[in-house]
């Protein structure tokens, strides 16, 4: 039995990884994509176990010291993580995993885990960027700030993936990562 492949698909926030991933993912049972655990608030709509694992901040950093993450950070004043168990079982069982997690997790992936296909999904621009973070009208203008501030980092490291995805247009993008899962199965 092939063991699966692990995908790391990051970029800044707003970048449009969770559209391009939904898209990619219709009628592909072998990708599954790694829900990650954060101690930040629930979005509306955002349902724990399903989008999320949402733990309390004290929780979270338990965990931490018991090494049961493949890879955390801390971002805009929360933690994210993956669970590396989940992760494990499911690449054991043949299946294509995909972490969707921001770029510091994403370095430390690559670090433990070098055989991972790493994926950068880039906007098209920075004012386009910008302009998709204010459209969520899901956060104030300063965590918009901060969010942007972060993203001029992020994109500094784009050198450091196998793959860029720049997501002008969701249906080119997203054939161009089936492509890049299609090549890896082959």
């Amino acid at each position: 039995m092939r063991k699966g492949t692990l995908y790391v698909f990051t970029g800044p926030s707003g970048a449009g990884k969770g559209t391009l991933l939904s898209e990619i993912r219709k009628g592909d049972d072998r990708l599954f994509l790694s829900i990650s655990a954060t101690t930040r608030a629930p979005r509306p709509g955002e349902i724990d176990g399903v989008h999320y694992y949402f733990l309390k901040k004290a929780d979270f950093e338990n965990k931490i010291s018991e090494n049961a993450f493949l890879e955390y950070a801390g971002y805009v004043d929360n933690y994210y993580g993956t669970l590396a168990a989940p992760v494990d079982r499911m690449l054991e069982d043949g299946k294509d995993v995909i972490l969707e997690i921001e770029v510091q997790g994403a370095m430390q992936v690559k670090t433990k885990r070098p055989d991972a296909v790493m994926v950068f999904i880039a906007p098209p621009s920075f004012e386009e960027l910008a302009a998709r973070l204010r459209g969520r009208g899901t956060e104030d203008e300063e965590k918009v700030q901060k969010r942007l501030s972060i993203a001029q980092q992020e994109l500094k490291s784009i050198d450091r993936f196998d793959f860029v995805v720049v997501n002008d247009e969701i249906e080119r993008a997203a054939r161009e990562l089936r492509a890049i899962i299609d090549a890896r199965r082959a």
